[in-house]
Parts: C-alpha cells; structure tokens; sequence
C-alpha cells in the first residue's frame, strides 16, 4: 500500500472480511451480506492542522483495528485491493 497516502485526517481502511457462514453451516450468499463495520488501518495522514497552525497527529496507526459507522467512508480501488478512504472522526473506535 506504499504507492497511497491520505491527506491530513484522513486514514485508509481494509475492510475485515466476515465469515460467510453462519454457526450453523447455512452459506450466506454475497449479495445477502452486510458489508462489515470493522477495518484494519493501512495508512494514516499526516493530521489536522490546529487554530494555532500546528499540525496535531492521529490517534490512530497502520495496523490498528477499528470500528467504524455503516455508511462511512468513501470506496476505493487500490492496487486490486477494495479499501475505504475516511475521516478519522468516521472512527467510533479501536478494538483491542
């Protein structure tokens, strides 16, 4: 992912990929699923830049896993990958 950097507060997501299954062995069919709320961080921006016209860095790193809203982001293909270009602010949070 080297060949992409967001701008500022933004940040690069891949999706998690959801297991097509359910625990009882019932396939989901692609068009059937959600499309899952959870990501890994790929790559970060530099930050926002404050009133006082520093730049203040995210809270947020490549490799964390996060949570964000369902209908956040904008979708992107990179490289053959399909992944999300988001605010930061789109986050709800990072899993541990």
């Amino acid at each position: 992912m080297s060949s992409f950097r967001p701008l500022h507060d933004r940040v690069l997501v891949k999706r998690v990929e959801e297991e097509s299954k359910t625990k009882g062995g019932i396939i989901i069919p692609d068009t059937a699923q959600e499309k899952p709320q959870e990501g890994e961080i790929v790559a970060v921006g530099s930050g926002v830049r404050g009133d006082d016209g520093k730049v203040m860095a995210l809270d947020v790193r490549p490799g964390d896993k996060v949570l964000f809203g369902k209908w956040s982001g904008t979708e992107v293909k990179i490289n053959g990958d399909d992944l999300l270009i988001m605010k930061e602010s789109d986050i709800l949070g990072v899993v541990a």
